[in-house]
């Protein structure tokens, strides 16, 4: 039976997307897990996987074409032998109908039968069940795309508590990746905002017109989810700044020392740098005080198990965080080739889902622009964000006498609904502690 490939969300802000380019061609085959597209998003360009088995007999939405709402038909898999129907893709309500020719057939033969009338009601009830399909299933069974099967059972997911996206109600990776991204206590705080969300609205004032010369450049998807996500961090997240100055020397030499003794080439190369130092300095004192790695919710204080650790990189239309996962488990060449390679796909867009949403941490660092002092915007849900700038030679008194070191100012910026002030001072204390002796990095 032909299918539509639906636009799918990959992503809890997405609305609409860009289909950029088809990996499969009309009539090849697909199996279930299959990379069949990509789909530029408002934050990034990322893989599109086929959830069910057949042949892509029908492209509905060619390369290249953008705003394609979420769930509208973009192709059509059929059967093998199968011929594509001569309305293929016009059907995009077609699966709620279907549910409901059985109920239909009896009333239809009644028209004139007044008194039957409430009949027709009682049976319209059924035709509403498989509207809000949580996990469509048949008796036990819950209808799932192998790979979010695995996903859900390595994130401690319930697919019965899932709703599917996917054709006739399938859970699909991206919705697995929506519920993971969700504060498990974030649903009952959030019922309460429709009743509150007029009055921003209310709040936005005309603006004055510009009158001077200038050039107008539309805002990009990205540039929107920016604006959006820092403003409400600044106005609705009671930022708290603690800053620090740290001497680099002893690092700088470390750096030197293992880069020098780093293999050039090889699966073994890697070349340091001071960035991947403070993200594994960071991930140690983390590691030290948890109440620090969290998230504020109404209902609990949420501590992570694990040390995930967002890193700013900028792009052309704007800024994304990369996540290096469980940082303070991994060596610091490890974390360097990682961030090397997030880095770069982030840069061309290549980013995967999984690799730049959520983290419990974030590090921001214009040392490399020359930049001497800054304050970050905390990533909500995060709790905490490290602004990091450069390193300079400055005059220091050690022992009583003047002399010269190398010293950057690192500003923590924490939510402080999560973290106390004298938690920021002691988290930023142990943070120079490690960066001012590195070799503790090592053991």
């Amino acid at each position: 039976m032909a299918t539509n490939i639906l636009m799918p969300a990959l992503s809890p802000t997405m609305t609409e997307g860009t289909l950029a380019r088809w990996l499969k061609k009309e009539g090849e085959p697909v199996k279930a897990g299959d990379i069949i597209a990509e789909i530029e998003t408002d934050k990034a360009t990322m893989e599109f996987e086929a959830v069910d088995e057949g042949v892509l007999g029908k492209i509905l939405v060619p390369d290249g074409t953008e705003g394609v709402k979420v769930n509208a038909p973009i192709g059509v898999l059929v059967e093998e032998g199968e011929a594509v129907p001569a309305d293929a893709g016009a059907a995009k309500a077609a699966p709620k109908p279907e549910a409901t020719p059985k109920q239909e057939a009896a009333p239809a033969s009644k028209p004139a039968a007044g008194a039957s009338e409430p009949q027709p009601k009682a049976a319209a009830t059924p035709e509403s069940k498989p509207a809000p399909k949580p996990a469509e299933a048949q008796g036990d069974r819950i209808f799932a795309s192998p790979l979010a099967r695995r996903m859900a059972k390595q994130a401690g997911l319930d697919l019965a508590g899932i709703q599917g996206s996917g054709p006739n109600g399938r859970i699909v990776k991206a919705d697995i990746e929506a519920a993971a991204a969700q504060p498990k206590t974030a649903p009952a705080a959030r019922a309460a905002e429709p009743a509150a969300a007029p009055a921003p609205a209310a709040a936005k004032a005309p603006a004055a017109p510009i009158t001077a010369p200038h050039t107008a450049v539309p805002n990009s998807s990205m540039r929107k989810v920016i604006a959006k996500r820092l403003s409400e961090s600044k106005a609705t997240v009671p930022h708290f700044y603690v800053s620090m100055d740290i001497e680099l020397d002893a690092l700088l030499k470390l750096r030197a020392d293992l880069n020098s003794r780093a293999p050039k080439e090889g699966p073994g190369a890697f070349k340091l740098s001071v960035n991947d130092l403070i993200i594994k300095a960071a991930a140690r004192v983390l590691r030290q005080f948890p109440n620090v790695n969290a998230s504020w919710t109404d209902d609990a204080i949420i501590q992570y198990h694990d040390v995930d650790i967002s890193v700013a990189v900028s792009i052309p239309d704007g800024l994304i965080t990369p996540i290096v996962r469980k940082a303070d488990q991994k060596g610091l060449a490890a974390i360097s080739n990682e961030m090397k390679d997030l880095a770069a796909r982030a840069r061309s867009g290549k980013l995967k889902l999984e690799e730049f949403q959520g983290g419990g941490f974030s590090i921001s660092n214009m040392g490399m622009y020359g930049v001497t002092d800054f304050a970050a915007i905390i990533n909500p849900p995060q709790a905490g964000i490290l602004a990091v700038s450069a390193g300079q030679q400055r005059p220091v008194v050690k022992d009583g006498a003047l002399a010269i070191a190398t010293v950057m100012t690192c500003t923590l910026s924490v939510d402080h609904r999560v973290v106390d002030g004298a938690l920021a001072a002691e988290w930023i204390a142990a943070f120079k502690k490690v960066v001012e002796d590195p070799l503790s990095l090592m053991l």
